[in-house]
Order: C-alpha cells, then structure tokens, then sequence
C-alpha cells in the first residue's frame, strides 16, 4: 500500500471482479475505501477455495486493503447511515444496472443531492442509452458479444473463453481510470461528475484499437483484423524441451535475427528491411522463426537471442510463474500470517514510486467486519450503533 490517494474516501458497493478490481488498485495507492455489502456479503466470498467461510481465495485477491460495512439499503435506517457516508466521501462507485441502483435510491441524483462534489462512477454492462441498458452482464457474456471469444478460437473454428476474466479486469482498469479522472477535476474544480463505463463498449474499443485496422478509413481498405496477429504461423514456437515465444519486430531485429541464423543474404532483402512490405509477408518469417528455433533447446535460444537484444521469452505456465527469476526479484507475491486464516500469500502491488516504500498489505475483510468503526467515525454512538445491529439494519 502506497500514500499517493492518503485521505481520497472511497464508497464502494461493487462485488465480484469488475468493480472490486478497479478500488483495489484505489486502495493500493492509499485511499480510504469502505467496501458496503449485504448483511450476506458480496457473493464472490463464496468461491472456493478458502479456509474461512467469508473469505474465498478469489475475494482476498480483489478487496486487500479495504474496510467492510455491512448494510440492509432495503431498510431506511441503512439508507440513512449510507447518505451520512457519502456525505463526507469523495467517491461512490457500484457495478449495478441502473434500473436497479434507482430503485435502492442509489441513482447519482440521489447521491448528488446528498453530496455535490461527488466523483460517482458506475461499471455497467451496457451503455444507458442503449436497448441492452438493464440487461445482465459477466464477463463471459462480454468475452462473447465484445469478439474476444471469437478472437480465440481453436483450431476447428470454435469460439473460445479467454481462461482469465478478462473483460472484468479490463474494464476494472477503466473504472479506475475514469475514477482518477473524476478525482482531478473534484480537486481542480471542487465539482462533482458522474461517470459509466460500460464492459461491452470499453471491451469492443478495446479489441479493435487494432482490429479497425482498414475500416478505420472510409471507403474501407482492407479487412477488419490486424493481420499479424492472424498469421497462421504467429504463435509460441517449439523448442526441442518446451516453447518459447520469439518477436523480432523492428527492421533492426529482424536483419539481427536472420543474421544470427546464417541468412545474410534474407537479411538485406528490400522487402525485410522495408516494414511496410515486411508486414505484407510477415507470415513467412514467422515460418522460417517457427523452423529454426525447433533445432536448439530453450536455455540456447534465451541466452543467444538475448545477447542480441531481440525480444523472446520462456512460455511459462502457471507453476513457472512462482519461480521466474523477475517476478521473484520483484517480491510479487508477499507471505502473511492470519490468526484465523494461518499463512497465506498476497500478490504484491507492481507499481513502483521512487522514494516511498509499499507498507505491508492489509487482509481482504471479513463481513462487516469495520461496521462498528466506520459507524463510529460516522458520529454515531454506542447505544445507536447497538440498535442498528440489534434491528438487523448492519452487520458485524
């Protein structure tokens, strides 16, 4: 954890991946974010494994570094402590259609009206103004409708998941980033704004930043699809123990390269050297990649492609992953010791900032865990706070 955003409030009512994702990376950078659940908690708590019924693996990886107020919005008394919350906050974030936020009173005229300089950001599925605004989304439905399964195919032409939720944590990016982007104009301008990212436009910006490719003019030249990376021959290439992914790039890398394996003459081709002509035959250099790199094991091909400054890699797998040697040195995975959880690891924030060490990570909370506190600081005293959990209006 980081003091870049020490003192941001952040009122988060997002759950699973989207919306925790991106006020995780909040509170990685010091924000103060109040996670407000059901008294039953966000239902990714429950995704196995995990040692404690409340803390799912999955849940601990996107809520570290928060605090936990359970809430009944259902109730007045928990629309009541929430007004009081957002009032002194500075963001309210959700990941809820915006049919349902109105009905919880939680659209951003409601919010506005309690706090005017709010940053109010919502991760939809849909964009508002469209027919699909209150239609359900998760991330394999946007991996479907945003072309990314399509991108995936396998060999026989069927569409497939990427094995990674992908378009949560993309558009989680963006929710932070359009937070941040809130954050300075409230501070510049001290005026609140409401913001919606929605996962299916994001998503489809996303991929066809370079999948446009000649639709991007008008008449179209070309097709849609970045031809590269449709190559048949552009993929990890087998050494004789393993894989290895192999990217000579630029006309620098790719003469290198060509020289390294005894073509000198290919190397001064007009076409090789020329990157326009060169992206025109790109699938027969990666052919010829394909071809010599299953002639040498992977050990030989990092330490010679190394030496020459064109880029490969190991294809790792997940079990490589804890043992690469730079993720390593990064200390991406830091050990902790839980009374009720017992050891456990955290993944490490990859941000750097020169001249601020990261303080230790806190553990995701349980349910309700900081009600009683948070209600504290909110002015509320012990008789109240006693009525409010006696009542079931919040949780501990």
């Amino acid at each position: 954890m980081f003091d870049l955003l020490h003192g941001l409030k952040v009122v988060d009512l997002t759950t699973v991946v989207l919306g925790p994702y991106a006020t995780q990376l909040l509170a990685d950078f010091g924000a103060d974010v109040v996670k407000v659940e059901p008294l039953t908690g966000d239902g990714f708590r429950a995704v196995r494994p995990g040692r404690h019924a409340e803390l799912g693996v999955g849940f601990m990886n996107f809520n570290r570094n928060k605090r936990a107020l359970a809430l009944d919005l259902k109730k007045p008394e928990g629309k009541e402590i929430l007004d009081r919350l957002i009032a002194d906050a500075d963001v309210f974030v959700h990941n809820m259609r915006g049919k349902a936020a109105a009905q919880l009173g939680l659209g951003y005229e409601s919010m506005a009206a309690v706090n005017p300089r709010l940053v109010y950001c919502s991760g939809v599925g849909f964009a508002s103004d469209g027919p699909d605004a209150n239609a359900p989304a998760y991330d394999d439905i946007i991996q479907a409708r945003s072309g990314l399964a399509a991108l995936n195919k396998d060999a026989n032409g069927a569409p497939q998941f990427v094995r990674t939720v992908a378009c949560d944590k993309v558009v989680g990016l963006h929710l932070a980033l359009a937070i941040s982007a809130g954050v300075i104009k409230q501070q510049r301008e001290n005026q609140g704004s409401a913001i919606e990212v929605p996962m299916l436009e994001s998503m489809a910006a996303f991929l066809m930043s370079e999948h446009l490719a000649g639709h991007t003019l008008i008449p179209a030249e070309g097709e849609l699809g970045y031809e590269r990376l449709f190559s048949a021959n552009r993929k990890p290439f087998q050494t004789t123990d393993g894989y290895i992914a192999v990217m000579p790039y630029t006309s620098k890398q790719w003469v290198s390269f060509l020289q390294l394996i005894g073509r000198d003459e290919l190397s001064q081709a007009g076409w090789v050297i020329d990157g326009a002509q060169r992206s025109e035959r790109i699938d027969e250099l990666y052919r010829l990649v394909g071809e010599v790199i299953q002639s040498h094991d992977t050990a030989y091909w990092l330490a010679l492609l190394g030496q020459h400054d064109i880029p490969c890699a190991q294809v790792n797998d997940l079990k490589d992953l804890v043992d690469d040697p730079q993720l390593q040195s990064s200390r991406w995975l830091q050990s902790h010791s839980d009374p009720e959880l017992g050891d456990y690891q955290s993944l490490a924030s990859p941000f750097r900032i020169r001249g601020e060490t990261a303080a230790e990570s806190t553990r995701a909370p349980k349910i309700g865990e900081h009600s009683v506190a948070v209600l504290t600081q909110l002015g509320y005293d012990n008789v109240q706070v006693q009525g409010f959990i006696d009542s079931g209006v919040v949780g501990v």
